[in-house]
C-alpha cells in the first residue's frame, strides 16, 4: 500500500522515501515540536511523540529558560508577588500586571523596552504573559523576544511551594540569551524571592546585565 504526498521529498542517495522522512524527522525534531508548542497544537504533538516512540526517535530537551525555588510562602502569597511585578522587576513598568488580558510596558533607557499582555491568570496557580512587542538596543534582531511567553507555574511541594519560571521561546541561539538569562536569574531567585520572603524586592536595573548589554552593543560596531 502506497501513501502519496503533495510534499516533494529529497531522496537521499541510497534511501527509501520512508527512510529519508525518517532522517529528515530527526534532524528536525525539536524546531517541529517547538514550532507546534507555540501553536497550541497539543493533539498533534500527542500524535507524534506516539509515533516517534514506535520510531525510537528521541525528541531533543527543551531549551527554553527555566529556573525554579522553594519557600515557606503559601501559593497564594507566591502568586500576589508574582503579580507586584513593580516590586520584583522594575518600577518602571506602566499598565495594570494583575488581571486577565491585561497589558503593560516596561522600558529601561533606550536599552530595553516591552509590551506584554497577560494570557493565563489562574490564582494560586498560574500566570503566563505573552511579549506582544519588544525592542533591545544591543542585539541585531531588535525584536528577539516578540512572540514568546513568560510562564510563572506556582505548586505545593509538601509543606512549600515551588515557583517555576520558565521564559518559552528564550533558547541559546538568541543573541541575548546570556545576558537575559542572566538577568531573569538575578529578577527571579534574587528580586522576586525576595520579595516573597521578606515583602521587599530588588527591582530595577540589574547592573551587570547592563553592562554586558553595553558591551554587547560596542562590539557590533567594531
Amino acid at each position: 500500500m502506497s501513501i502519496s504526498t503533495p510534499y516533494d521529498v529529497y531522496m537521499a542517495p541510497g534511501k527509501s522515501r520512508s527512510c529519508t522522512i525518517l532522517l529528515m524527522v530527526r534532524k528536525n525534531i525539536h524546531h517541529i515540536f517547538t514550532y507546534l508548542s507555540h501553536c497550541n497544537m497539543k493533539p498533534l504533538i500527542i500524535y507524534l511523540t506516539t509515533i516517534i516512540t514506535l520510531l525510537n526517535v528521541k525528541p531533543m530537551p527543551k531549551q527554553d529558560y527555566t529556573t525554579s525555588f522553594l519557600v515557606n510562602q503559601s501559593p497564594e502569597q507566591v502568586f500576589n508577588a508574582v503579580n507586584n511585578v513593580r516590586g520584583w522587576w522594575s518600577e518602571q513598568i506602566d499598565g495594570p500586571t494583575d488581571k486577565l488580558n491585561a497589558e503593560f510596558n516596561y522600558h529601561y533607557k533606550e536599552v530595553h523596552r516591552c509590551k506584554m499582555k497577560i494570557t493565563e491568570f489562574v490564582p494560586g496557580k498560574k500566570v503566563v504573559w505573552l511579549v506582544v512587542d519588544n525592542h533591545f538596543d544591543f542585539t541585531k534582531d531588535k525584536t528577539e523576544w516578540k512572540g514568546t511567553q513568560i510562564v510563572f507555574e506556582i505548586a505545593k511541594k509538601g509543606d512549600k511551594t515551588q515557583l517555576t519560571f520558565t521564559h518559552i521561546g528564550l533558547v541559546p541561539a538568541y543573541e541575548c540569551y546570556n545576558i537575559c538569562s542572566d538577568a531573569w536569574g538575578n529578577y527571579i531567585n534574587g528580586s522576586l524571592k525576595a520579595l516573597i520572603e521578606t515583602g521587599k524586592g530588588k527591582p530595577n536595573p540589574y547592573i551587570p546585565a547592563i553592562n554586558s548589554a553595553e558591551t554587547l552593543k560596542g562590539g557590533q560596531h567594531d
